[in-house]
């Protein structure tokens, strides 16, 4: 217990090299005040999404708000114009807040370097509060690394050559256990949130930037109302004028696709743009439409491109919607990683890559992500093409663009079955990476891809969907909890012959095995991964 007697906040946690810098009396204090303000409204969103997720299935639809229609046909509102630091977002780079991480990002040559304590962070302790402090010493300019397994020493390159930061805290679901106040845990939002806001709000306005956020796994307008009180509180807290926290909503659940127009209006003093993420977005529309026939049944997940009409649908709108607003369209994530020792694999990733790029440019998109370094400068290219001088084409309007309600759940609109490969591979990807989850990393090269907790996600979702669903592979054979577990068996033995006995002991792997094998095959599908998981997660 680290924190003052007289404070009302617990940290239930040993205590962390630093952690005084971090979590300090006056930081804990903010958070504990954003905890009690508006923790109940948070409580009343998640009933509510249960109460909507309800709703799906006894209907098998959604469509766009009558109730706020009023807002989508009134066309004279604008979110607020782009502060400078975010006017050209034409390459985003994503990653874990680990130091060399921190640096490396920092460093790559993208304009914008998503700082993840989300998916591609396993909340440990460590993980959430030595995340906070990279990035205070990167603001500071007191960061530096060194690998211990190959001496290589990283620093940063001058301030102007480095990408602007916009983090992403925990979705609304998480809490966190370490953190009590009042005898209550904290959601991870807050305390992710709180303490990167308390520490670096004043500090990076006279860096000339500002306390910009992604927010992850928004499922409704009314979501992003809540974010917007908080910011509202928060700016008023730290004495900083309204306006200075921007945030990017992740369009990343199919509610959310209904509500775009909204959750720019809910936060349009503090709207910097919207994000197409696509695995979370498959994830949300199995979870949602899971009882909704053979209609929904999405087929293996990399059959599901951008390119699938629902996809595009979801995308086109996007773009149009934040344009007419005057926000940033930012696309999805290249998560190839490159490989050192074969450069045909590259050269035919590369050109995969380009060939996204190209599209999301010449679709309107104002930026793009990427897993990797390598990358930035295929996706670069890409935009340079497009928007050469210019920081964005949010002139581009789309008025070409009339997506109907039942577009975006057009899923059987793709033509494309489930295969038994598909299922091989989400057993593989689902038990390699909850191991590596388990061991405190959040981001994972799995299969030359950078996998994070949404891949896991549509994984097992569609273990669960195509049993449920009693889908027939090509091969004959029917998904089925049997085969499942049959698949997953073999795949245990394949990973034990591939590290080796003594490694394969040292790790996660019969924990990963079962913990996947549960949110897959139990009849009451649990709505994250992550909440089973973070039982397990030690620190």
């Amino acid at each position: 217990m680290s924190a003052p007697a007289s404070s009302p906040v617990v940290i239930d946690a040993e205590p962390l090299p630093r952690q005084d810098e971090v979590l300090t009396e006056a930081a804990l204090a903010f958070v504990a005040e954003l905890h009690r303000r508006f923790t109940p409204r948070r409580e009343e969103l998640l009933a509510r999404r249960a109460e909507r997720r309800a709703e799906i299935a006894r209907t098998s639809t959604l469509d766009f708000l009558p109730e706020t229609a009023a807002i989508r046909a009134d066309g004279t509102w604008r979110v607020a114009p782009a502060p400078e630091a975010l006017n050209d977002r034409r390459v985003e780079i994503t990653g874990p807040t680990d130091r060399k991480m921190t640096i490396n990002a920092l460093n790559s040559g993208a304009k914008v370097w998503l700082a993840d304590f989300e998916d591609a962070s396993a909340p440990t302790w460590e993980n959430v509060v030595l995340g906070q402090l990279n990035l205070i010493d990167a603001y500071t300019r007191a960061i530096d690394f060194t690998d211990p397994a190959t001496g290589k020493s990283y620093a940063l390159r001058p301030d102007a050559e480095l990408a602007t930061v916009v983090m992403r805290p925990r979705g609304w679901h998480l809490n966190e256990r370490h953190l009590l106040v009042d005898g209550e845990q904290v959601p991870g939002a807050f305390v992710d949130f709180g303490l990167y806001f308390f520490h670096n709000a004043r500090r990076l306005l006279d860096l000339g930037k500002g306390p910009y956020f992604y927010l992850p796994k928004t499922e409704s307008h009314l979501e992003a109302r809540l974010w917007n009180d908080v910011f509202v509180f928060a700016q008023d807290y730290a004495g900083i004028p309204q306006g200075t926290i921007r945030a990017t909503v992740l369009i990343e659940t199919i509610t959310a696709a209904y509500e775009m127009e909204e959750i720019l209006y809910e936060l349009r003093d503090h709207a910097s743009g919207l994000n197409a993420g696509r695995w979370d977005y498959l994830f949300s529309i199995v979870k949602n439409f899971r009882d909704g026939g053979a209609r929904f049944v999405l087929p293996d997940r990399n059959a599901v491109t951008m390119t699938a009409p629902f996809m595009r649908a979801y995308t086109e709108l996007l773009v149009r919607t934040c344009h007419k607003r005057g926000a940033h369209a930012i696309g999805g994530m290249a998560a190839f990683i490159p490989s050192r020792r074969d450069e045909e694999v590259n050269r035919v990733a590369f050109e995969k890559v380009k060939a996204d790029k190209d599209r999301e440019a010449s679709d309107g998109f104002d930026g793009s992500w990427v897993a990797h370094p390598d990358l930035v400068p295929i996706a670069m290219a890409s935009f340079d093409r497009v928007l050469g001088d210019r920081p964005n084409q949010k002139d581009r309007l789309r008025e070409d663009v009339d997506v109907k309600a039942a577009d975006l759940i057009a899923v059987d609109s793709l033509d494309a079955k489930p295969t038994y490969a598909g299922l091989v591979n989400a057993v593989q990807v689902g038990i390699r990476y909850i191991e590596a989850w388990l061991r405190g990393l959040g981001a994972v090269a799995i299969f030359n891809l950078m996998e994070d907790a949404a891949t896991a996600e549509i994984s097992r979702s569609q273990i669960w969907q195509w049993i449920n669903a009693g889908v027939e592979f090509e091969n004959g054979e029917k998904a089925t909890a049997d085969l499942a577990r049959k698949v997953a068996a073999e795949e245990l033995g394949h990973i034990r012959a591939e590290i080796g006995a003594e490694a394969f002991a040292a790790g996660h792997w019969q924990q990963a095995h079962d913990l996947l094998l549960k949110v897959a095959l139990d009849e009451d599908y649990a709505d994250f991964l992550t909440l089973p998981a973070y039982e397990q997660l030690a620190g």
